[in-house]
């Protein structure tokens, strides 16, 4: 088990090492400041419901809260298309969130935009609880054609990227690296 877990730390580190950090901490923490001021100025005074879309934007949900200082409540959602993977399949569904979307302004909050088509079927899972307004929040929007059916604006963007696999606050590479301080590209041999 131990030389297992050796060489699974060793390749890691590895795709760490080779990547390309495209947004270092500081200006993850200033795009986090900017998405907070704009969200605080439209959602204030809306008693909002936060659904932070697991587990990717964990670390960009709990780090935009704290940010709010306005009344609000959380819950979440599980819906994936890559289960540790570095390619999207079909969308899987593991965790409803717990509270009313009925007449609630709902704001999404996912780690990225990519294809689109996951964050697409979660607005419309929320459109169907009846939820009075669905907004949505991405720390990276990949600057890319979407996939048919994922090709809409999200109302709130910390950070732009091109078009490469991502990982770092909260973007994961084969379910690692999503403590990552920043915003990394993976080197083309480790996609």
């Amino acid at each position: 088990m131990e030389l297992i877990e050796k060489s699974v730390n060793g390749k890691i580190q590895h795709v760490f090492d080779k990547a390309d950090c495209l947004h270092d901490l500081k200006t993850v923490e200033k795009a986090l400041d900017n998405m907070s001021i704009a969200i605080t100025q439209k959602l204030k005074d809306s008693n909002p419901l936060i659904i932070c879309v697991m587990v990717g934007a964990l670390i960009p949900t709990g780090h935009l809260l704290t940010r709010l200082n306005f009344p609000l409540e959380v819950d979440y959602i599980h819906a994936t298309r890559y289960r540790d993977q570095t390619r999207g399949g079909d969308l899987h569904w593991l965790v409803e969130p717990r509270q009313s979307l009925k007449n609630r302004t709902v704001l999404i909050v996912d780690d990225i935009l990519d294809g689109g088509i996951t964050l697409a079927a979660i607005i419309d899972y929320c459109k169907q609880a009846e939820a009075a307004e669905v907004l949505t929040a991405v720390m990276v929007n990949k600057v890319r054609e979407r996939e048919p059916g994922g090709d809409f604006i999200p109302d709130f963007v910390g950070l732009e990227t091109e078009d490469r696999y991502l990982f770092g606050f909260g973007l994961d590479y084969k379910g690692y690296l999503r403590n990552a301080p920043g915003i990394y590209a993976v080197a083309k041999e480790h996609q």
